[in-house]
Parts: structure tokens; C-alpha cells; sequence
């Protein structure tokens, strides 16, 4: 995996309520990166890039909105809408990036076990590009990991929640 430290990247990505690790470094894991540790792809592939990644700790990824994917021809006619539960699995993919990396877990493919207290605010629609920051909570026996995540749009609260997931063979 090839991970790029972006020194030009002037545009900060704001992760309030997550604390900042002063150990924190602007990374980029580019899509190519991304499809090296994650087994999604399309049309299930929704993390575009990851522009910020904290070791066992946290990562920020984005997704760009377009409206050339498929769930925009039923979901609705004349008003896209992204489906919640393709925001929810956007964020879980984000947190999936943490989960896989951490020491041990290499070729795990950890899966939903729960979600919880999860809130949607606004709508997505073609055009946004959606902020995820997802931190992890706890992770117990190897197994099972909780994670804290939270969806952005122009700086606006799209969605929140807490996502669980299980480690299986």
C-alpha cells in the first residue's frame, strides 16, 4: 500500500467533535489504495479518496456525488436523493479503512454487527461531496470494533450514528 503525505493540500477538512491527535498528519490513500484494502467495488465502491488517517485511531474519506449512479434513476425520479443506507455504508467503508489496518487484522473482512443512535439531517444530492469522518470507539477480543461516524456536505451535518462491526474468516 502506498501512502501519500499531501504537502500541497491546503484545504483543511473540519472534524469537530473528534478530537485532534497532535501525532496527525494530512495522508492521502487514493482510490487505487483504497481498492487494495477494501473488497467493495462497483457499484458499491462509495470512498473516493481518504485525505486524512490517524492509525488505529480515525480517518476522514470523501465521496463525490455524481448523478450517473445507479440508485439516482429509482431514488426518485425528477429529485435525486441518495439513499441513508448508502451515506450509512459510505461511512462504514471509511471506518473499514481503519479496522483493516490495524496490527493483526490484515485480510480480515469485518462486516455491519449494529447500528446505532444513527441520524440523518439532510438530504445528498447529485453534486455534494460528502465529508466522512469515522472514529474508532472500541475494539473487543479482535472481533469486534465500534466506531463513532459522521457524514458532511459544505460543512453541514448530513448524517451521524454508531457503527459496529464483526470480524469474519
Amino acid at each position: 500500500m502506498s501512502i501519500l503525505t499531501d504537502v500541497n493540500h491546503t484545504n483543511s477538512v473540519e472534524t469537530a467533535q473528534f478530537p485532534k491527535d497532535e501525532s496527525s498528519q494530512k495522508v492521502i490513500f487514493t482510490l487505487e489504495d483504497i481498492q487494495k484494502i477494501l473488497p467493495h467495488r462497483y457499484p458499491f465502491a462509495l470512498v473516493d479518496r481518504i485525505i486524512e488517517y490517524v492509525p488505529g485511531k480515525l480517518a476522514v474519506g470523501i465521496k463525490n456525488v455524481t448523478f450517473n449512479e445507479p440508485h439516482f434513476q429509482g431514488h426518485f425520479p425528477g429529485r435525486p436523493l441518495m439513499p441513508g443506507v448508502l451515506i450509512v455504508e459510505a461511512m462504514a467503508q471509511v471506518g473499514g479503512i481503519v479496522l483493516t489496518q490495524l496490527p493483526d487484522m490484515e485480510g480480515g473482512l469485518f462486516v455491519f454487527a449494529g447500528i446505532d443512535k444513527v441520524r440523518f439531517r439532510r438530504p445528498v444530492v447529485p453534486g455534494d461531496q460528502l465529508v466522512m469522518t469515522t472514529e474508532l470507539l472500541t475494539i473487543k477480543r479482535r472481533r469486534f470494533g465500534k466506531m463513532q461516524a459522521r457524514a458532511v456536505v459544505d460543512g453541514q451535518r448530513v448524517a451521524e450514528g454508531e457503527l459496529m462491526f464483526s470480524l469474519v474468516d
